[in-house]
């Protein structure tokens, strides 16, 4: 059956309305809009690594305080992100977008003239952190809505923006702040994430409806069908509606039949009543948060994957720099490591999306194998020495991220965590959980390095995470397969003890009248 689509009228929107996922059409567009997103949040958050040592002159504050600034920000981003579920759901995944795109741009400009470190936790910590959550995630949940096949490459490539402005960004913000200086880099870059509001209305919203409901209207030979049985039943024809008899589904105009009645009703059941037809049943109301997820026990064995997980996410672009300076490597050429990180999180996340876009194969495990080999990844850095063995770690380490990073929120949308029904609110959820680590993670990184004084200590607490990470990731797919069927187990014993409740026959009524008459003829013969 061909797809068929049509506009609904909305209030400051229209939505598209297709009977299954187009996996293509206007989703192509939503895909740009994410890569756009991805390279203006993320993309600009690691890319904030090249900021650390002006910030620790300008301030004359640790490392640790400087840390905290994407702490916060991280935090809030996750934080808030059930708010940003609630938001969607009720105003739309544009209007939300396009707010915190005007959010992000505000706080990076007014950070661009704080004049101490605390400023710079309310201005980028905050503000933009909130105006990330309201930015990435309804981008993220509605393009999953415009797929369905090729799901995780579209997600997969898409999500390469982030990439992309990391190995742009940070080259090109060292160069700038050499010529204007940090500050009016950092109000450069809170001007260029403006463009987050122009990709937030390009998201036009997608509804999905079954087939069934598509199909609702029979063809008009069904109706004819029905008044010449109805015809033959009352000895009459088409042409004889002048002769007085009177066609109609009532059951009182055809005489002697008992089942007459159950064929009347059958048509206004399935909807075939022509008068019924032009009326559209009441949509039932979507929960604006479905906390229901948090009693599936796979869902919170992939949330706390998220978790640990996440401690591995951001600290290692944040102190590769600090990093590769420590062991003498020029500022120039450690921006380049940073650069080939992001290039090879790149062919990372393409090589996830076409791997996991194969049919068929359990994604759960895939990206189970991937967080182990990140894990190893992270543990590899402080064994690097000089400039290609620390550039060899970061690729391999990139290519890892790009893998995991890609695909752990899309995942949700898989039937072995939530399924896409549940994804909206399963997302937010999952990344709320995910900012206990976004704010502890860098700051503890950055209290073992000033403990330490060495920067290996921020990559060993980075790969812990990881491990712990992996070990949840593990315990999903058990817990999906056992529970649902130690589920049906249950029900299946109480089926087997109880049993079915006894099924009358269609003809109970035609027995009893036929025993009746029986019974009546036998006392007529005594």
């Amino acid at each position: 059956s061909k797809m068929t689509v049509k506009a609904v009228k909305m209030p400051c929107t229209s939505a598209n309305v297709y009977t299954k996922v187009p996996d293509g059409g206007w989703g192509w567009t939503v895909a740009f809009a994410f890569f756009v997103v991805e390279a203006l949040t993320y993309g600009i958050i690691k890319s904030f690594g090249v900021f650390f040592n002006d910030l620790m002159e300008s301030f004359d504050e640790t490392n640790s305080r400087i840390s905290w600034i994407i702490s916060i920000c991280v935090f809030v981003q996750t934080f808030t992100a059930p708010l940003s579920t609630v938001l969607s759901n009720r105003f739309g995944h544009r209007l939300v977008v396009m707010a915190g795109g005007l959010l992000v741009s505000a706080g990076m400009v007014i950070a661009s003239f704080a004049r101490s470190v605390v400023e710079m936790y309310i201005a980028i910590g905050i503000v933009s952190g909130l105006g990330y959550c309201l930015s990435f995630l309804p981008t993220v949940t509605i393009l999953s809505q415009y797929f369905d096949k090729r799901r995780s490459l579209v997600t997969a490539v898409a999500s390469t923006g982030e990439c992309f402005a990391v190995f742009s960004f940070a080259p090109a913000i060292t160069a700038l702040k050499e010529q204007i200086g940090w500050r009016y880099s950092m109000l450069s870059v809170g001007v260029l994430q403006l463009g987050i509001a122009a990709c937030g209305s390009l998201l036009r919203p997608i509804v999905i409806r079954e087939q069934e409901e598509v199909k609702a209207q029979p063809p008009e030979e069904s109706t004819e069908t029905k008044y010449m049985l109805e015809n033959e039943q009352t000895c009459t024809s088409i042409e004889s509606i002048d002769s007085g008899v009177d066609i109609t589904t009532s059951p009182s105009n055809v005489p002697g039949k008992t089942k007459a009645e159950p064929k009347s009703e059958e048509p206004k059941q399935h909807g075939q009543n022509p008068v019924e037809n032009n009326s559209t049943p009441p949509e039932p109301k979507t929960k604006l948060l479905d906390f229901s997820v948090m009693r599936d026990y796979s869902f919170i064995c992939y949330a706390f994957f998220g978790l640990f997980a996440t401690l591995g996410f951001f600290a290692p672009s944040l102190y590769i720099i600090p990093l590769s300076r420590s062991l003498g490597i020029g500022k120039d050429h450690s921006a380049y490591i940073l650069s080939a990180m992001a290039i090879a999180e790149v062919f990372g996340r393409i090589f996830a999306g076409w791997v996991l876009n194969k049919k068929p194969i359990r994604k759960i495990y895939i990206e189970l194998i991937c967080v182990v080999l990140l894990s190893v990844a992270l543990v590899a850095f402080p064994f690097a020495s000089g400039f290609w063995g620390l550039m060899i770690c970061s690729v391999y380490f990139g290519f890892m991220l790009g893998t995991v990073a890609g695909t752990h929120i899309p995942l949700l949308a898989e039937d072995d965590v939530v399924g896409i029904e549940r994804m909206s609110s399963a997302a937010g959820v999952y990344v709320f959980i995910q900012s206990l680590a976004g704010l502890a993670g860098p700051p503890l990184a950055g209290v073992l390095v000033d403990t330490t004084k060495n920067y290996s200590s921020a990559f060993y607490s980075c790969a812990a995470g990881m491990v712990l990470g992996a070990m949840f990731l593990a315990l999903v797919r058990p817990c999906k397969t056992g529970l649902c069927h130690h589920h049906q187990q249950q029900q299946q014993v109480e089926e087997s003890t109880t049993g079915p409740p006894p099924e009358l026959p269609d003809d109970f009524i035609d027995m009893d009248i036929g025993k009746a008459e029986n019974s009546g003829k036998g006392s007529d013969s005594v």
